[in-house]
This record gives structure tokens, C-alpha cells and sequence, in this order.
């Protein structure tokens, strides 16, 4: 099997990384390691819902989703907004989607060599 390896530089206006910023990193790819997570996330990216939508999309319960969403809020990836007594749930902004989807092509369809994509 092939490994493709695509090596890219930081942008010049990122600067160096202090080791704080680093364990942030770190600490954001350990909230998008755990499935069931990812899972509610990706659902969010979809369209924007209340809780009780996100769990039927995923089929979790109700209460297990509430807990993944509390996590993705308090790691900057989901915003809620509140609509009469339900809280709506989406990403962030477009940078999050971006991520995703650039994850999400990189695990389903593989760049060729030489092939590179920006979001």
C-alpha cells in the first residue's frame, strides 16, 4: 500500500506555536477522536437542530447527545442558539466545516500525488 504524504508549511502569518497552543490542538483533535462524537458533530454540519433531531439522526438518546453537545460547544466547534425553548444547534462558522470536509475527503477519497486542496 501507497502512503501519500503532502507536506505543507504553516503560513507565514501563523508564526511559531507556543506549547499552550499546541496542547489546545491537541486537546480539539481528542474531542473529534471519540466516535459518537464526530458522529453528533458531522450531524450538526447537515443543518441546524434542537437536540432531540440530532439524536434521531445519529440514534443515540436524547441525554448522550446533550453531553456531546455541551463538549462541542466547550471546544468552540458548535454554537447554540436559543429558539423559544429549544436550543438550536450548528457549527461555529465555515472554518469548522471546512475542517470536516476536508477530513471527512481525506478518509473517503485520497488526493492524488501533486493534488492539493484548500477549503
Amino acid at each position: 500500500m501507497k502512503a501519500h504524504v503532502i507536506t505543507k508549511t504553516l503560513p507565514n502569518d501563523l508564526g511559531p506555536l507556543t506549547d499552550a497552543q499546541v496542547t489546545e490542538f491537541a486537546e480539539l483533535f481528542r474531542l473529534l477522536g471519540e466516535p459518537t462524537r464526530l458522529r453528533v458533530l458531522l450531524a450538526c454540519l447537515a443543518k441546524p437542530a434542537p437536540v432531540g433531531e440530532i439524536a434521531m439522526r445519529v440514534d443515540l438518546p436524547r441525554g448522550l447527545v446533550s453531553h456531546h453537545l455541551r463538549l462541542l460547544r466547550a471546544g468552540r466547534f458548535l454554537r447554540a442558539t436559543r429558539h423559544g425553548k429549544q436550543m438550536i444547534y450548528a457549527s461555529v462558522d465555515d472554518r469548522v466545516r471546512c475542517i470536516l470536509v476536508d477530513l471527512v475527503g481525506h478518509v473517503v477519497k485520497p488526493t492524488d500525488d501533486g493534488d492539493d486542496h484548500e477549503c
